[in-house]
């Protein structure tokens, strides 16, 4: 068994907390949580034939007030990069993050949630948007907390691209 330390990061009330408590405890609450500095959970799963053990940091989110403290960042095998699906300007905000993360700690691991995929009337993302993403080598995935939507599914798949190290590191976005 081997453990892999994962970071939550995007903009703020997005649903990184909501996400980690879907994912690790099967849960969710309507309550909003703002994160203060880091949350630590953690969950082991089966990736191929590796036990993996993933510790999930919790990040708080960035926005104009407090940027993402990307000291929590060092160590990190990936990182789950989250969005929200109904509020187009927190992908564009995303990018930004990502582009942070990159130039602190080089290309990493990382899959992209497009959150609140419940909210299909008021989703703003383009599916050609998404479908350029993933032409690009991102892993990109609708999810959802409330319904558990693709949240397995994601971590699955980060989990995958951490063991598989370099060649699972996707290029930079441009911003939309």
């Amino acid at each position: 068994m081997i453990q892999k330390k994962i970071c939550m990061v995007g903009p703020v009330s997005v649903g990184k907390t909501s996400l980690v408590a879907r994912y690790v405890h099967s849960l969710f609450s309507d309550k909003y949580l703002s994160t203060v500095g880091v949350k630590i959970d953690k969950k082991t799963v089966q990736v191929g034939d590796t036990l993996v053990v993933l510790l999930v940091w919790d990040l708080a989110g960035d926005d104009d007030f407090q940027r993402l403290n990307l000291s929590y960042l060092r160590g990190a095998s990936g990182y789950l990069l989250v969005a929200d699906g109904s509020r187009y300007s927190t992908l564009v905000d995303a990018f930004e993050i990502q582009g942070r993360i990159n130039a602190l700690v080089g290309p990493t691991p990382f899959v992209l949630a497009l959150n609140k995929a419940d909210l299909v009337t008021e989703w703003e993302i383009p599916d050609p948007q998404i479908a350029d993403l993933t032409s690009r080598g991102w892993g990109v995935f609708r999810t959802s907390a409330k319904d558990g939507v693709g949240v397995d599914a994601a971590f699955r798949e980060l989990a995958r691209r951490v063991l598989d190290g370099p060649a699972a590191k996707p290029g930079r976005a441009t911003t939309p």
